[in-house]
């Protein structure tokens, strides 16, 4: 009898482009496809904690390097990618939230969020699935997203509006990207502990919200998140496309 073969989670000789790398999600992202072997382009608005979070994966015998990067910037963006060999593997971690109720929402913050959040990614996306469909090569994209892409929230109209769009495109790119060997998927956490987000921790009620909502009774950390980008980077995840990975300790369960 011939037994079925597990998968490789390696990445080894693969090329990854991670944005938001220089803290959070995106920085433990960059860490779990260099541990598996891909050599991580590290990509920020800011180069002085970038510079310092690729030193260190270095020191740790990791291949990663640094560049400055604004998904914003949509000709910036794409003028880099089409200038370096093609990414294999994309994880998209920039991202934006400026939260208010919906009452007061101002015009400025709503199209600062969906610059970065919808167009930023929906760009990125494009230009590393360009490079490989002229390279005649698959691919694996990511986006973090959010368990706001399937719900609502407090004072999270805009951000929900922006990641519910996420969702959308992201469907309509894997049927398109499909038959080139492009799969692409979002990553959907709940409140994770990073420094962006200790504003929502020191507030009381927000806490109370939190928990109520998460049956595992606790925020998630960034090793949470971590093995579910290893999942999608790598051929264990072959046959998974157009979708989410909810990562929200039973947020969306109700």
């Amino acid at each position: 009898m011939e037994l079925p073969k597990t998968p490789s989670f390696r990445l080894d000789g693969r090329r990854a482009l991670v944005t938001g790398a220089s803290s959070g999600i995106g920085l433990g992202a960059a860490v779990a496809l260099a541990e598996a072997g891909a050599h991580v382009v590290m990509a920020a608005r800011g180069l002085d904690r970038l510079a310092e979070a690729v030193e260190a994966m270095r020191a740790k015998g990791m291949s990663a390097e640094g560049v400055k990067l604004d998904i914003a910037d949509i000709d910036q963006t794409a003028d880099f990618v089409a200038q370096v060999q093609p990414f294999d593997i994309l994880v998209n971690s920039a991202g934006l939230a400026r939260h208010s109720p919906a009452t007061e929402t101002r015009v400025a913050d709503f199209d600062a969020v969906f610059d970065i959040n919808v167009k930023g990614a929906f760009f990125l996306a494009q230009a590393v699935a360009r490079s490989l469909i002229e390279a005649g090569k698959p691919g694996s994209l990511i986006t973090i997203s959010s368990q706001m892409a399937h719900v609502g929230g407090i004072d999270r109209a805009v951000y929900s509006a922006t990641k519910h769009a996420v969702e959308g495109f992201t469907k309509s790119m894997a049927i398109e990207w499909g038959p080139h060997g492009i799969r692409i998927n979002t990553i959907c956490p709940t409140f994770v502990r990073t420094p962006l987000t200790e504003p929502t921790f020191s507030n009381p009620e927000r806490m109370r919200w939190i928990k109520e909502k998460i049956k595992l009774g606790r925020v998630a950390l960034v090793e949470d998140l971590i093995g579910a980008v290893a999942y999608l980077a790598s051929d264990a995840s072959l046959m998974v496309t157009g979708t989410s990975l909810l990562v929200d300790g039973g947020w969306t369960a109700d």
